[in-house]
């Protein structure tokens, strides 16, 4: 009988799922989460296992050492990422996607050649520096600036809620090249994250806590000409080519987010015993696996479907946005019934799902809210 689970599916995707499921055991096994989980500690491990096995590559152009993968490639993995434990797909997307892929998209050849190749070998760790103490959502308001000095540029400002930035060694920086503009007068930056002015404040989170986000802050530090990602006041523009396939990997993200609820749940709903049977019989429970279901198959569909849209090169933009409040919205849901099937047991700490539940409930804050998406949806139907 076929698999469902893997209709559409090439033998390489098909692989992906396989393979990456193995390896995060190995790498980050249940009892090694836990423990950096609580440390708040970044799992460099699951992040060495992955460049090992060629996965930091994926998504990039072979001419730089990438492989040249597909965006439903992409999807596939950070999807199963997400099904082994949430924060083995956080450890992946900012150095690969926030970061790295702003350099494929935008960046010129010579940091392109310099840069691409230490990502795909494991080398480099990025971030994504966008979100300032006063602007989340009006990203075109941001306070950060950077002026000329002689064959480069210093920057000045501040920057708040960037993941994994505190084990990055390059950022991706947003910033004003032109004070009095908006979106106008955008440029993007690729920063060493050691440079001299830059400095950094680790956040304490409810969740997401071993890629944790981080409060950085930038005294005159100097960028040269060369490490402008793309053109003077145009980076708006370079930062709407990323935003497509940040909300796509979210999605992704989520799929897998709600995998790991089901399975978690379904295992102790067959083992808890109540009035002389599994909990897994009562109707009650039933339906709450069926709503958790609904939701990860509908979002597995919207974002397959996305993700080949990107990849006949069409520009989704109102579909991307949809996907992204789908699964944030859905996987938060799911973690929601998980513990509400486990009862007191999915409240302890003895049991992952509070873990998850935790995780999950950023996903509608951050990578631009779930009311910015809907402004961009309404945009798009002419409203």
């Amino acid at each position: 009988m076929a698999d469902l689970d893997e209709f559409g599916l090439t033998d390489e995707q098909k692989l992906i799922r396989r393979n990456v499921a193995e390896l995060m055991a190995r790498a980050l096994p249940v009892e090694e989460v836990r423990r950096l989980d609580a440390a708040s500690a970044f799992p460099h491990a699951g992040f060495e296992a992955l460049a090992e096995a060629g996965y930091m590559a994926l998504p990039f152009d072979p001419a730089y050492g990438g492989m040249g993968g597909s965006r439903k490639d992409l999807v596939v993995l950070v999807e199963a990422l997400a099904r082994h434990y949430s924060g083995a797909s956080s450890l992946y997307l900012p150095t690969v996607v926030y970061g790295g892929m702003h350099l494929q998209l935008s960046g010129g050849e010579h940091l392109r050649r310099r840069y691409i190749p230490e990502i795909c070998r494991g080398k480099l760790k990025a971030a994504f520096a966008l979100s300032e103490p006063d602007t989340g959502s009006d990203a075109s308001g941001i306070k950060t600036r950077a002026v000329r000095d002689g064959n480069g540029w210093r920057l000045s400002g501040q920057k708040l809620y960037i993941s994994a930035a505190h084990v990055a060694d390059y950022l991706v920086v947003v910033a004003k090249t032109d004070a009095e503009a908006r979106h106008k007068g955008v440029t993007l930056f690729w920063v060493d994250a050691h440079s001299t002015g830059v400095s950094m404040k680790p956040l304490e989170t409810l969740g997401r806590r071993t890629t944790h986000p981080n409060e950085i802050f930038f005294d005159g530090v100097f960028v040269p000409d060369d490490h402008v990602i793309g053109a003077e006041n145009r980076g708006w523009s370079g930062l709407m080519k990323g935003l497509n396939l940040e909300r796509l990997c979210l999605a992704a993200q989520a799929c897998g987010n709600m995998h790991f609820a089901i399975e978690y749940a379904k295992a102790f709903a067959l083992d808890r015993r109540q009035f002389g049977q599994p909990i897994s019989k009562f109707q009650a429970i039933q339906h709450k696996f069926a709503d958790m279901r609904v939701l990860l198959r509908t979002t597995q569909a919207l974002t397959w479907r996305i993700a080949d849209m990107l990849d006949a090169d069409l520009d989704p933009v109102e579909e991307t946005a949809i996907a992204k409040i789908q699964g944030t919205d859905g996987e938060f849901r799911c973690a929601h019934l998980a513990m509400e099937i486990m009862g007191g047991a999915g409240y302890t700490m003895a049991h992952d799902i509070q873990r998850l539940f935790r995780d999950v409930r950023v996903g509608s804050i951050g990578g631009g809210t779930n009311d910015i998406q809907r402004n961009t949806i309404a945009k798009s139907m002419g409203l």
